[in-house]
């Protein structure tokens, strides 16, 4: 489907314009089959347009990369954004992200990505840094503030026992990618929040678990 930009697109709004574009392209064709070209025609754009935003594909494809980071922390946002208490906070807050990862534009996104790897290397540090650092970084923060432990330390352990088994099996095309847009409504339907609670809780609040001060 081509995409026309108007004259009413300039600067910025004509940069995300095609952005989101390429995203498009780059999923349906993966990056080696893309083409400037065929971004350029769907954006309703000048190829002259396009290399004055974006020298080359690599580059293209790294600043997609950036607009998927943008996109995705806008919909997972932080922990206390969930609840007021910590451990449901933690449990809302990885089940989201569960959620987000196994919706198939993302299972897409992150397979491109790892198939770029070998040529793009970058790329698929940026991705990791996008995606999962983020993620990483929000709950760390939280965890660090609320239970005064090594934030960065028990949110990879968090996420390796709530998000990774079924996002592996998602890659991998063991299980099947959720079609429907990952909205906070579903999210109990979504995934088993009921597990993710389970883990969070004993590692926080069970015995020998972390404990909130004053808690």
């Amino acid at each position: 489907m081509k995409h026309q930009a108007g004259p009413q697109r300039r600067g910025e709004s004509l940069r995300r314009h095609i952005l989101l574009t390429a995203k498009e392209v780059f999923l349906e064709a993966g990056y080696e089959r893309a083409s400037m070209d065929t971004v350029a025609s769907r954006a309703g754009t000048s190829k002259r347009s396009l290399y004055a935003h974006f020298e080359s594909k690599e580059k293209l494809f790294l600043a997609v990369l950036d607009l998927v980071r943008e996109l995705y922390l806008d919909r997972l946002r932080t922990p206390d954004a969930y609840a007021d208490d910590p451990a449901e906070a933690v449990a809302l807050f990885c089940a989201r992200f569960l959620q987000l990862m196994v919706w198939e534009p993302q299972v897409r996104t992150c397979r491109l990505s790892i198939a770029a790897a070998e040529r793009l290397p970058g790329s698929a540090n940026a991705y990791f840094d996008a995606i999962f650092g983020g993620t990483y970084e929000r709950l760390s923060a939280y965890l660090a503030e609320r239970y005064a432990v090594d934030g960065a330390a028990l949110a990879e352990d968090l996420v390796a026992r709530t998000v990774l088994p079924r996002l592996v099996r998602t890659l991998l095309s063991v299980e099947e990618p959720a079609k429907n847009a990952p909205e906070e409504a579903s999210l109990a339907a979504d995934v088993d929040l009921d597990a993710i609670r389970q883990i969070v809780t004993g590692t926080l609040d069970g015995p020998g678990g972390v404990r909130a001060p004053g808690r």
